[in-house]
């Protein structure tokens, strides 16, 4: 098969389109055809080394850890998908990814595709909607009719985490540029504050739920904006839960693993018409560098697919 591999840690110059083998399959792995698979920012983390003390992998490595693609074969344990399928998941990062024409996940990692949506469409939604559900649900409890404010509302994570909240019926603040601001709205956001012309910490306060997305300054602001007893949760840098405890408020981590119960979940709010998913650009696997280049600047609009294989 066909595989987007590197040989060693560093640029994005290092990711090479060659033969590999297919994956060899546990009991309860089950072979994936490759229909699309997605970038995200920890997949150029890999590539440049910054996780390897985290994880050791072994080289060459595929990354690629969003997936959504047709059940070739199946491990001797399988029992709830059969060949045929059509399934989506976030597989183990410890594993070889899906930047390859074939992945092996396990079965306990995988839910059927929505059946609205493109194979393209669903790659995108994996990782980005387990984290944006874990941080607002099950991590700072979001219920109908809190105040959150999400950051960088026009992202791959605060796309998804806009639509998600909208759903739940909280009221979504959420930041995004000018040029952005109609789009996060026809996402569902109440409030769009534009960064280039206001100061959040400024136009936002009585926060129930802060997501931050960005870390760094925008973090340490976002303490200010939260009403006491608030949560703010990160995906980026841990907020100091000595700051948290000082002021009354809570603070939470995420750093996400496979989940299908929740995009099981996903799907049927997929099917239903509550989320959608939001594509910045597509690309070919031959195209993988190019990929991975633009997630790096961290300017996409929503999540960059890679097309991998006919359906």
């Amino acid at each position: 098969m066909k595989a987007a591999r590197i040989h060693a840690y560093g640029a994005s110059s290092e990711i090479k389109i060659e033969d590999a083998p297919l994956p060899t399959l546990n009991p309860d792995d089950v072979l994936i055809r490759v229909v699309a698979t997605s970038v995200n920012p920890v997949d150029w983390k890999i590539r440049k080394g910054y996780l390897k003390a985290m994880i050791p992998y072994a080289m060459p490595l595929t990354m690629g850890w969003d997936v959504s693609g047709i059940v070739e074969e199946i491990g001797s344990a399988v029992t709830m998908f059969k060949p045929g399928d059509a399934v989506y998941s976030r597989p183990d990062i410890a594993r070889n990814g899906a930047y390859a024409e074939f992945v092996a996940v396990r079965e306990s990692e995988l839910a059927a595709k929505p059946s609205t949506i493109s194979h393209v469409e669903a790659a995108s939604l994996p990782l980005v909607s387990i984290t944006a559900w874990e941080a607002l649900f099950t991590t700072a409890n979001l219920t109908k009719g809190q105040r959150v404010l999400i950051h960088a509302g026009a992202g791959g994570v605060g796309s998804i985490a806009v639509q998600l909240a909208r759903a739940k019926g909280a009221h979504v603040t959420t930041t995004a540029s000018a040029g952005k601001i109609a789009l996060v709205k026809s996402l569902g956001a109440d409030e769009v504050i534009d960064y280039h012309a206001q100061d959040f910490s400024n136009a936002a306060k009585d926060m129930d739920v802060v997501f931050d997305t960005i870390g760094g300054a925008v973090q340490e602001k976002s303490w200010g904006v939260l009403k006491p007893g608030g949560m703010l949760v990160s995906i980026t840098d841990k907020p100091s839960e000595d700051r948290a405890k000082a002021e009354g408020k809570r603070s939470g981590f995420i750093f996400i693993g496979p989940n299908a119960a929740i995009l099981k979940d996903l799907g049927q709010m997929v099917d239903l018409g509550q989320v959608r998913p939001l594509i910045a650009a597509e690309y070919g696997l031959n195209d993988t560098a190019k990929a991975q280049d633009l997630s790096e600047t961290g300017r996409a609009t929503g999540k960059i697919v890679i097309y991998v294989g006919h359906p």
